[in-house]
């Protein structure tokens, strides 16, 4: 007696083709997660090369009243490689970092964050990276050119603190 069975040869396309598609969806989300780890990774590395503190907004704030500065913001994602490129090509840059440091206070304000959503909101940011000068009330008075260029960048820097009167 024989025991093969027989099978339905209209449903093995169909299975064949469910295993290919799951495993194209889980090289998909894999692929994703992965990216989104080095990317995050390699974003931490260029936050980390600036050298700048890395304040939250309220903190910068408020050493900005007691220190008579105006307030760098920079809206960016960690895992955003427009961000990381200005980290490492500007904000790493000493001449930036000196200008910065003398005549502003810098935060970092990270997309991914409940910080990051109200940031969005009140100051209607729209993507990233997003560079705005605050008075120490958290007033925004301008939003920089995003420049990967350190002299251009650097050269804004200076033009803000000449149009803005001391505080």
């Amino acid at each position: 007696m024989s025991t093969n069975k027989q099978q339905n040869p209209a449903s093995f396309p169909f299975n064949k083709v469910l295993v290919i598609a799951g495993f194209i969806i889980l090289l998909s989300v894999l692929g994703y997660y992965g990216n989104k780890t080095v990317q995050t990774y390699l974003g931490q590395q260029a936050i980390e090369e600036t050298g700048l503190d890395q304040r939250t907004l309220k903190q910068a704030l408020e050493v900005a009243k007691s220190s008579n500065k105006l307030v760098l913001t920079d809206m960016s994602a960690i895992w955003c490689p427009s961000c990381r490129k200005l980290d490492k090509q500007v904000f790493s840059n000493e001449q930036v970092k000196s200008q910065i440091n003398q005549d502003f206070v810098y935060a970092r304000i990270e997309y991914d964050s409940p910080a990051g959503e109200r940031f969005m909101q009140d100051y209607q940011v729209t993507g990233f990276p997003t560079l705005l000068i605050l008075n120490a009330e958290g007033e925004n008075l301008v939003q920089l050119p995003v420049s990967y260029e350190p002299e251009a960048f650097l050269t804004t820097l200076q033009k803000v603190v000449a149009a803005i009167p001391p505080l």
